[in-house]
């Protein structure tokens, strides 16, 4: 039941302080751990790259949890494990005639810490991930199981809780009838034109996503388009602000499809297949979500810098999302465009370039990704989340004792 694993995260950039790290097999194995420590937190599949899922006590892996899927077609729902990868679940989901609305680019994340920390796909009318949550099955500081469901009073701090709330184990998500799709590639784009025209390039299909290392263009634009039901494919446009479309590439060992196959939702929405494992241990993240009414000027500040982030970058992704009401999420309130950057490793020079970064953000109103590096302090945090007072009387009431308390929430939600 104790984890062998190195305690590391992803990356290999965070060394967890936790005392120990155990990897239950089941949820009542779970709740035993929970109810004897005095300090616990869970963790998912290791992919924030600061401490947010660290405590000082232990850590409870929940990836060794069975999935033990249940679809309920007529009430639209699925609930399974809180450790199950999205890539895991995906197919047995599609084979049982649902799909999710949406998933991150990376399918090897976990869906309890993806809900938990506001992790999201692409989509100028799609919620985060977390938006699909219909109720949580928790473990309290006492080891018993409750569940906190949507409608509930609460339920829109709880649902994004950052494993301050308790040890989510299952999850019941919303689906819906199993749909196909297609990806396309397109560019380059002049950057002055692609910054004109930002929202409309990311409204253009049902899921998309840009790429650009702040030069004089954007290299690549996605579209991940739905297929109509009773159709065998769905016109796509030649052109994308005057960029051609792109031969782009069949499905292989590092990407899903991007030459204009019908494929599956599921092997559609990720940029990568479950069976890779793209650049472990070569990179680190941070992202950073302003008003998308903001986009274009937000971009045009971020590139100012450009000199100072080339050095450092792989490559920077856009992609949108809708608001939503969660009282933690990035999108609480208003669509945002989401600037990600994958930084190659180089975890001193990028943590000393973020103050400059976020500083160029702030005049619009940036928030950064809670699983994500960034220098935010508590008082700025403090003043981009509106209802983070709400939130601490929440965990409070919840957590009495403490027991899910963590040296990321004392120091940046003063929790």
């Amino acid at each position: 039941m104790q984890s062998t694993m190195p305690e590391l995260n992803w990356s290999g950039t965070v060394t967890y302080s936790a005392e120990r790290v155990v990897r239950p097999r089941t949820v009542d194995e779970a709740a035993e751990l929970v109810a004897r420590s005095r300090r616990v937190h869970g963790l998912g599949t290791r992919h924030s790259f600061n401490d947010v899922a660290d405590t000082t006590g232990v850590l409870l892996d929940l990836t060794g949890i069975p999935t033990d899927l249940v679809v309920d077609t007529a009430a639209g729902t699925a609930t399974m494990g809180a450790g199950t990868r999205y890539g895991v679940v995906a197919p047995d989901l599609d084979a049982a005639g649902v799909a999710l609305h949406n998933t991150g680019s990376l399918p090897h994340i976990s869906l309890g810490g993806a809900i938990a920390t506001g992790t999201h796909g692409s989509g100028t009318r799609l919620g985060s991930l977390s938006t699909a949550v219909r109720s949580l099955e928790v473990l309290g500081g006492d080891g018993e199981r409750r569940t906190v469901a949507r409608g509930d009073e609460g339920f829109d701090g709880a649902v994004l809780h950052l494993g301050l709330l308790g040890i989510v184990t299952r999850v019941e998500v919303d689906v819906e009838p199993a749909y196909r799709m297609r990806q396309d590639t397109y560019g380059p784009i002049p950057w002055e034109r692609f910054v004109a025209n930002v929202a409309d390039v990311h409204a253009a299909a049902y899921s998309v996503c840009s790429y650009t290392v702040f030069g004089d263009e954007v290299s690549e634009v996605l579209l991940k388009s739905r297929v109509p039901d009773g159709t065998e494919d769905v016109a796509v446009p030649d052109a994308l602000l005057g960029a051609p479309r792109l031969p782009g590439r069949p499905a292989d060992g590092h990407h899903t499809a991007r030459d204009g196959s019908v494929g599956p939702w599921w092997d559609r929405l990720p940029h990568f297949p479950i069976d890779s494992v793209p650049s472990v241990g070569s990179e680190v993240q941070s992202e950073h979500f302003v008003p998308l009414r903001h986009a274009a000027a937000a971009l045009e500040a971020v590139r100012g810098l450009a000199d100072r982030i080339q050095p450092h970058l792989h490559v920077s992704e856009l992609r949108t999302m809708a608001a939503d009401p969660a009282w933690l999420s990035p999108t609480q309130g208003e669509d945002v465009l989401c600037i990600a950057f994958t930084w190659k490793k180089h975890p001193d020079a990028v943590a000393a370039l973020l103050p400059d970064l976020e500083a160029r953000l702030a005049p619009f109103g940036g928030r950064p990704h809670w699983g994500k590096m960034s220098s935010l302090d508590a008082d700025a945090v403090e003043a981009l989340w509106p209802r983070l007072p709400d939130f601490r009387r929440l965990v409070a009431a919840a957590d009495p004792d403490r027991t899910f308390a963590s040296a990321f929430g004392e120091r940046v939600l003063r929790t």
